[in-house]
């Protein structure tokens, strides 16, 4: 049969504050009532989500999820960031709500990625289709199993297949990334890159380049963030400063020049911190 859609429906404390909070990323109210229940529908081009009210109900307490397929992440991201950051201030990397973003997956061949946290806890998944490829393939590799990863072990399971040829701490970005972003264990996800960041560091000029510490360093601050770590937020920021020092007069490539754009977020939580 031609012509079907499927509409995810999602739990919320109050369909309001999600309604305010999918304006500023650019939805559109399609259906709105709040008897005899509380309902909300709500459409952004080619994305529709809907919601339903439950008296009580905990963010903390969502297992809400769905997936958006995209031929580009990065449009998308941009648009929903600069939303959040007129709403709040700054991009919200921590609580309710929260976004990541768009990284490669290991366990998605290597294809970007980013997840949307909402209001009530609902985790809305982005996730870039490969070249000629139908959604339904995109998704179904998306929803794969997520593997277990032991702290620093940047090859178990497989996954880091997708990134051959890069170097080690890469891979265990990658890796950390899988369990952070698409699994939720951000203190996991913690660990594999603090165990990958302590042995490159051993290795000294045998080591990673300059511009594969700072990604390894940027996405560790991130997770610092996430677990409200001040220290370790402000320890990983030093150490991106002086790697960039080093790397003066080497050449930074666009995706780091946008890395080190992105921790800007980073220091705004840090000054909010006090």
């Amino acid at each position: 049969m031609a012509n079907e859609s499927m509409v995810p429906l999602l739990p919320c404390a109050s369909i309001d504050e999600i309604g305010d909070f999918a304006a500023a990323l650019g939805f559109e109210v399609t259906f709105r009532q709040t008897r005899p229940n509380p309902y909300l529908a709500l459409r952004r081009e080619g994305i529709d989500l809907h919601y339903f009210g439950i008296d009580g109900f905990r963010p903390e307490d969502s297992y809400g999820s769905c997936l958006v397929v995209v031929d580009d992440t990065e449009p998308l991201y941009e648009a929903w960031a600069a939303g959040l950051r007129a709403v709040h201030g700054r991009l919200p990397l921590s609580g309710f709500p929260r976004i990541t973003r768009p990284r490669r997956r290991a366990n998605a061949d290597g294809l970007s990625g980013f997840s949307l946290v909402d209001p009530a806890g609902n985790w809305i998944r982005v996730v870039r289709r490969a070249a000629s490829e139908p959604a339904g393939v995109a998704a179904d590799r998306a929803a794969g199993p997520v593997p277990e990863v032991p702290a620093g072990d940047v090859d178990a399971a497989g996954i880091g297949e997708a990134l051959v040829g890069e170097s080690r701490l890469l891979r265990a970005v990658s890796n950390a990334v899988v369990q952070a972003d698409s699994r939720g264990d951000v203190e996991q996800a913690a660990k594999i890159l603090d165990g990958a960041l302590r042995r490159d560091e051993a290795l000294g000029d045998a080591g990673a380049s300059a511009r594969d510490r700072v990604e390894a360093q940027a996405y560790r601050a991130e997770l610092a963030v996430r677990l409200d770590d001040a220290g370790t937020a402000r320890r990983m920021l030093d150490e991106v400063d002086r790697c960039v020092a080093v790397a003066r007069g080497q050449h930074l490539t666009q995706d780091l020049t946008t890395i080190l754009t992105q921790l800007e977020d980073v220091r705004a939580w840090l000054d909010a911190q006090g």
